[in-house]
């Protein structure tokens, strides 16, 4: 059993979970909750949010055309604050309302934005232009009392929109537990905690990765949507680190045992390293070992479970992010 304490709202808080050799998942051990983007990690950062209030998901849009048009604005190569700025620009314009013309939105898409005190240029003007104007046209077409994957589904029909893009519109919208929005860094994640298989991604492999991210969330107790929000959150914040433990499960020989996405690594303990994230909170974190002679480490043959070493002691105390 481990023990997580906190101090939140003027009060001490704990929670308690499994012992961290215990599987959250077949195959897939809890791990330490101080150890980085382990199940027990991801449990314990969604409890100290819960406290807090935080991460609770919502609209951004005051209607379905307009979580339309900012899931749509947003998405892959468009960081979140320039996609963020481009729709409120274009619903201050009025330009959401109806069917606006693609002529129209490129205009005001190819005017910079004011971000971060910084101008910057929204990227692909006329290409999201067209796909908007395409998608507000279409979408009286739609029927939006539709269950959260069945309005899913009718939302891929509209142009510009992929599984990821209408996922997001759904978890939005809805604030809905039955969708996911899969990308690069909820792939990571999931590849790291082990329930994500190496060789799938987004493009390819959607449905099977958000199958698999439901699970998890179910197995170590936390809304999908607030996990889906968080796991993005703190992989964009912790790039270098998060992709760094992915190369280093990479080259241990992780492997994905037939489509169950169970990992294993071998058992040899990691070296140790006391960090602190980027939310304030001490955690122990791996070095990725050099392979000897520069070979990379071959997988057992056997399966094994997926599983970090710590020496912290179980029970510790926690610093919520954004607490003083």
């Amino acid at each position: 059993m481990q023990r997580m304490l906190a101090f939140a709202r003027g009060r001490d808080v704990v929670l308690t979970l499994p012992a961290a050799n215990e599987d959250a998942l077949p195959g897939i051990e809890w791990g330490r909750f101080d150890a980085l983007f382990t199940p027990a990690y991801w449990r314990g950062q969604a409890w100290q949010h819960e406290e807090l209030g935080t991460y609770a998901p919502g609209p951004l849009g005051r209607d379905l055309a307009e979580e339309v048009a900012v899931c749509l604005l947003g998405g892959h190569g468009i960081p979140a604050e320039l996609g963020l700025a481009a729709f409120e620009r274009l619903r201050r314009l009025g330009l959401l309302r109806g069917a606006p013309d693609a002529a129209e939105l490129e205009r005001a898409l190819a005017e910079p934005l004011a971000v971060r005190g910084r101008m910057r240029r929204y990227r692909f003007p006329r290409a999201k232009a067209r796909a908007l104007s395409g998608a507000l046209r279409a979408l009286p077409g739609i029927d939006p009392g539709l269950p959260d994957r069945a309005l899913r589904d009718a939302l891929v029909s509209l142009p510009g929109v992929g599984p990821k893009t209408a996922s997001w519109i759904v978890r939005n919208f809805r604030a809905s537990d039955d969708v996911a929005i899969v990308d690069v860094h909820i792939a990571r994640a999931g590849r790291i905690a082990g329930f994500i298989a190496p060789g799938w991604d987004p493009a390819r492999h959607y449905f099977a990765m958000e199958a698999a991210f439901l699970r998890f969330a179910a197995a170590i107790g936390v809304r999908a949507s607030v996990l889906d929000g968080l796991m993005w959150d703190h992989m964009r914040r912790l790039g270098p680190l998060a992709r760094e433990a992915e190369a280093w499960g990479a080259q241990r020989g992780r492997y994905c045992s037939a489509g169950a996405g169970v990992f294993g690594t071998p058992s040899a303990a990691a070296p140790q390293a006391t960090t602190r994230d980027s939310f304030g909170n001490r955690a122990a974190a791996t070095s990725p070992p050099s392979a000897p002679n520069g070979q990379k480490p071959r997988p057992r043959a056997e399966a094994q479970r997926c599983r970090v070493a710590s020496s912290a002691p179980a029970s510790r105390q926690s610093r919520l992010p954004g607490l003083a």
